[in-house]
C-alpha cells in the first residue's frame, strides 16, 4: 500500500485550504473528515441517494463519487456555507416552515441541489423542481413539501 499524499488547494464555504491527502480520498470524506464539516451526509457511496450533494463551483455534484484531488483550485460550498451570519438561507428556512423534511438525512443534499437548481431557474413549475431534484432521494416525506419548500424559496435565494 502506498503511503502517496496529494497537496489540495481548495476554498471551501470560502476559506482557502490547504492539505495533504490521499490521492483515493473522496471529496465528501475529505469534507467531512478533514475539514470536519458533518452537514455533508454519506448515503450510499454509490451516486444513487444524493445526501452527500454540494456545490463544486456553483454545480452541484454528489461528492461521494469525486475524488477530493479533482477539487483543487476549486470552490466548494456545502450546506454550513450558505447562511450567513447564523441566519439561515432562505432554503434552509423553507424546508423547515413547509416541513419539507422530516428525519433529515437526505435534507442537506436536498437543498444543496435545490440551491443549483434555484440558481439555473429562479422560478421553476413543481415540475422542473421534481426534475432538478430526481438524482436526491428522500425515503420519509413523498417529495410534496420538498417541492412546496422550493417554491416557497424561490424568489427569496440570493
Amino acid at each position: 500500500m502506498s503511503n502517496a499524499r496529494v497537496t489540495l488547494n481548495v476554498t471551501v464555504n470560502g476559506h482557502a485550504r490547504s492539505d495533504s491527502v490521499e490521492p483515493r480520498l473522496l471529496l465528501a470524506h475529505y469534507l467531512r473528515d478533514v475539514v470536519g464539516l458533518t452537514g455533508t451526509h454519506i448515503g450510499c457511496d454509490t451516486s444513487s441517494c444524493g445526501a452527500c450533494t454540494c456545490l463544486v463551483d456553483g454545480e452541484s455534484v454528489k461528492s461521494c463519487t469525486v475524488l477530493a484531488a479533482q477539487a483543487e483550485n476549486t470552490e466548494v460550498t456545502t450546506i454550513e456555507g450558505i447562511g450567513r451570519d447564523g441566519d439561515l438561507h432562505p432554503l434552509q428556512e423553507a424546508f423547515w416552515a413547509e416541513h419539507g423534511l422530516q428525519c433529515g438525512y437526505c435534507t442537506p443534499g436536498m437543498i444543496m441541489a435545490a440551491y443549483d437548481l434555484l440558481e439555473r431557474n429562479p422560478n421553476p413549475s413543481a415540475e422542473e423542481i421534481r426534475v432538478g431534484l430526481e438524482g436526491n432521494l428522500c425515503r420519509c416525506t413523498g417529495y410534496h413539501n420538498i417541492v412546496k419548500a422550493v417554491q416557497s424559496a424561490a424568489g427569496k435565494v440570493e
